[in-house]
């Protein structure tokens, strides 16, 4: 990815690691600029990148674009926790048209072996309500919206690794990494704020957020319709 996007690859790492200075030293108004920056060059990049805009990609540039909205919400939870409810819904909304076009591909009619199906929904759903069980007493009145918002995330999961052999090896590798360092940072970012405070979690989170997004941005970039036989 890095060789065949020099460019912007290059770009994004400045933003990277501004974002990740800004978080480490709370430079709040740095990241009013940097965190945006963040989805707002993938969605310019996949704008540019891609001539012929297809359901999929335009499905992961309005997730981008939630996303977004999330980001920006979070900012400000500390100072109101309503903005948190607001990112919250706003990054569920994200994941579901992640979920919508990652169901695209793995309707493909190309025949794949089927036994990896099975496991791939007891690893993703285990993950999902094991991971709910150790929040669950420390959610209070979000133990529901917070629930919804653990299946999203699993099911995006889910329908990434249900594009296998469906589409090139390149896009499928590349945006089922992504999805499960999303998982991996909400995860953080919930334990962090519902159960106890983490070392470093602030970097940790925005770090696999971070990648996640450039991955799965980049694997919406390459992404090639396998067709039958």
């Amino acid at each position: 990815m890095f060789s065949k996007y020099p460019q912007f690859s290059f770009a994004f790492a400045i933003i990277f690691f501004a974002d990740l200075i800004a978080t480490t030293n709370d430079f709040f108004t740095v990241r009013l600029v940097t965190k945006p920056l963040i989805t707002i060059s993938l969605i310019l990049f996949l704008h540019f990148i891609i001539k012929r805009k297809s359901r999929f990609t335009s499905k992961v540039m309005i997730g981008l674009l939630f996303s977004l909205v999330g980001d920006i919400a979070l900012m400000f939870a500390a100072k109101d926790s309503n903005f948190f409810m607001l990112g919250l819904g706003a990054f569920l909304i994200a994941h579901i048209f992640y979920i919508a076009a990652f169901y695209l591909d793995s309707t493909n009619k190309i025949e794949v072996h089927r036994r990896y199906i099975t496991p791939i929904f007891m690893v993703f759903g285990f993950y999902c309500f094991s991971y709910y069980y150790v929040l669950s007493p420390y959610l209070g009145e979000l133990s529901l919206p917070v629930l919804f918002y653990a299946i999203a995330i699993a099911l995006m999961g889910i329908m990434a690794a249900l594009r296998y052999g469906k589409t090139n090896f390149k896009s499928f590798s590349w945006i089922l990494t992504g999805a499960v360092l999303f998982i991996i940072s909400d995860s953080i970012l919930a334990y962090n704020k519902f159960v106890e405070p983490l070392e470093i979690s602030d970097i940790l989170i925005m770090s696999t957020y971070m990648l996640a997004q450039f991955l799965i941005a980049m694997g919406t970039a390459e992404r090639k319709y396998v067709k039958k036989n």
